[in-house]
């Protein structure tokens, strides 16, 4: 009997240490794990401060209404607060109580303001016309009696992006080169200026032909740069070549330094710019290829559908003679054409326009301008003035 008591004994301590020590582990548990979440939040408010002093105070919109509803003794008086990460949070009091509402918005993204064109820079988006014309330097001149019929800006020197190619692709069609001679894109070919995008990849071979094609249809830049590096004695005689005529043409404001409009450095005034557009429509190749709607080539066992980037083209409303768009940046929306419109051969020069399709826009003001005050031969402004611009050529 003894024995057996003193066992109970014993076992009855065994199970009092065993809780305790259950106890201790609990309590020991619960302890640590408060410690971690207060130094979470703390660390977390420690974030949320920084923050806040960097992005500043977080503005705060009031909205108060002095309707309170009658016998409820509701007060309408509302709190919004916005900021941080696109969280929304209205603050009432109502029966006595406050009350937050918390409405997350959808992501808005702000994209990065479109770099200036040297137009803008130069202020010349300033300048008023009768047209409120979007491009900041326009020119529009008789074919046949040389007399201005509009201009603004007209001095100004701009860059003229991809108006670069109606060079480029006049002197290649006067150099009489073989047009089935085959012309591999190469990586010297590729866009490192601007970094723009072609869907002639490196490798891919076609006839001097249909790159000359391409470039004065399409405005396509490997196809006027491969035209350029292999012209008898490479790039550097063909830039070369192309400042000699544009001199010889009377372009006293004109420089090139490459054959596809990609660099800024490639500048020319609305004037000088009048003048090769009326030499380009001397050439017949330049005139039958740059007014071409839609062109398909073969690229490995793949066709490519090309069209133009001057949708006037298509349209039954305009007799294009020639044309070349041009876009850079730098530049802005560009476009220079030689046309017919109400009975008149006009060569105009749009540069610097603002907008996507701004450029055509003003073509379209100028064309409805001209068929109401301008119509047809022995108009009483052609008689009564005489030539004040003389084209070469």
């Amino acid at each position: 009997m003894p024995e057996a008591r003193l066992r109970r004994v014993s076992s009855q301590r065994f199970l009092h240490t065993v809780k305790f020590v259950a106890v201790a582990f609990c309590a020991t548990a619960f302890l640590l794990s408060g410690a971690q979440a207060a130094k979470k939040e703390k660390t977390a408010v420690a974030k949320t401060s920084l923050a806040k002093k960097a992005a500043g105070p977080v503005p705060v919109e009031v909205k108060k209404t002095a309707k309170a509803s009658r016998g409820a003794g509701v007060d309408r008086s509302e709190k919004v607060v916005r900021g941080g990460r696109n969280v929304v949070a209205s603050i009432r009091q109502k029966n006595g109580r406050t009350v937050v509402a918390v409405q997350r918005r959808s992501v808005v993204r702000v994209e990065t303001p479109a770099r200036q064109s040297f137009g803008q820079l130069a202020g010349l988006h300033g300048t008023d016309d009768v047209l409120d014309l979007k491009s900041s330097v326009a020119l529009v001149i008789d074919q046949d009696t040389h007399e201005v019929l509009f201009s603004k800006n007209d001095h100004a020197v701009l860059p003229i992006a991809s108006l670069t190619k109606l060079m480029t692709g006049l002197l290649i069609s006067e150099a009489r080169l073989p047009n089935d001679e085959l012309i591999t894109i190469t990586q010297d070919d590729v866009d490192t200026e601007k970094g723009s995008r072609s869907r002639l990849t490196v490798g891919t071979t076609l006839p001097r032909g249909e790159l000359l094609h391409l470039a004065l249809m399409s405005s396509e830049n490997r196809a006027a740069h491969a035209l350029g590096r292999t012209y008898p004695g490479g790039l550097a005689t063909f830039v070369s070549i192309m400042n000699a005529k544009a001199k010889m043409l009377g372009m006293k404001d004109t420089r090139y330094v490459e054959p596809t409009g990609l660099s800024s450095r490639n500048q020319s005034s609305a004037q000088d710019l009048a003048l090769l557009v009326n030499a380009a429509y001397a050439d017949a190749t330049v005139r039958s290829l740059s007014t071409s709607p839609e062109y398909q080539v073969e690229v490995g066992n793949r066709v490519l559908q090309f069209n133009t980037t001057n949708r006037l083209v298509k349209s039954p409303d305009w007799e294009i003679g020639v044309q070349k768009t041009g876009y850079i940046s730098e530049a802005g929306q560009c476009l220079v054409m030689q046309a017919k419109v109400a009975g008149r051969k006009l060569i105009m020069v749009f540069l610097d326009s603002a907008g996507k399709f701004s450029r055509i826009a003003d073509a379209e003001r100028v064309r409805r301008w001209v068929e109401a005050t301008h119509a047809s031969t022995g108009s009483p402004a052609a008689a009564s003035r005489p030539p004040t611009y003389q084209v070469a050529g």
